[in-house]
C-alpha cells in the first residue's frame, strides 16, 4: 500500500484594528482605489472583508439584499424575489408577536380565574347579562 500524506492547510487569521478598517473604508470612499487595489496594497486576505467594513463603517449607502444568491438579470423577477423575502421576514415577526399575545391572554385568563377563586367574586361578565343603567 502507498502511504498518502494529507496536506495540512494552515490558514492565518488576520485580525485588523478598528482604525485600520476605518482607514481602508475612508480610502475606498474617497475614490482613489477600488477594493482589489486596496486588498493588494494592504495585503488583506478574503473577498468579504472590505465589503463588510464598508457596510459597518462606511458613510455611503451600500445595498443589503434580503434574498440569498446571485441577483437575477430580470429586474422584475429580482423585485418579486426581494418582496417575497421581506414578506417571509415580516411573517416571522408577526408569528412571534401572535405567540406572545396568546401567551399573555392565557396568563390574564389564569390571573382572573385565580382572583375569582381566592376573592370569591365574579370578574368575568356573563353573556346576555343586562347592563346596569343609571
Amino acid at each position: 500500500m502507498v502511504n498518502k500524506k494529507l496536506k495540512e492547510t494552515t490558514r492565518s487569521i488576520n485580525i485588523y484594528s478598528e482604525s485600520f478598517k476605518k482607514l481602508v473604508v475612508l480610502e475606498y470612499e474617497s475614490g482613489s482605489l477600488n477594493k482589489d487595489q486596496l486588498r493588494q496594497k494592504y495585503g488583506i486576505k478574503g473577498n468579504g472583508c472590505i465589503p463588510g467594513w464598508l457596510k459597518k463603517y462606511g458613510k455611503l449607502a451600500y445595498p443589503t439584499y434580503k434574498s440569498i444568491g446571485r441577483p437575477m438579470k430580470d429586474t422584475e423577477q429580482q423585485i418579486i424575489k426581494e418582496l417575497k423575502a421581506s414578506l417571509r421576514e415580516e411573517n416571522k415577526i408577526l408569528e412571534k408577536k401572535l405567540a406572545e399575545a396568546e401567551l399573555q391572554l392565557a396568563m390574564y385568563k389564569k390571573f382572573v380565574e385565580i382572583a375569582e377563586r381566592e376573592l370569591n367574586i365574579e370578574i368575568r361578565k356573563k353573556s346576555g347579562a343586562k347592563q346596569f343603567k343609571k
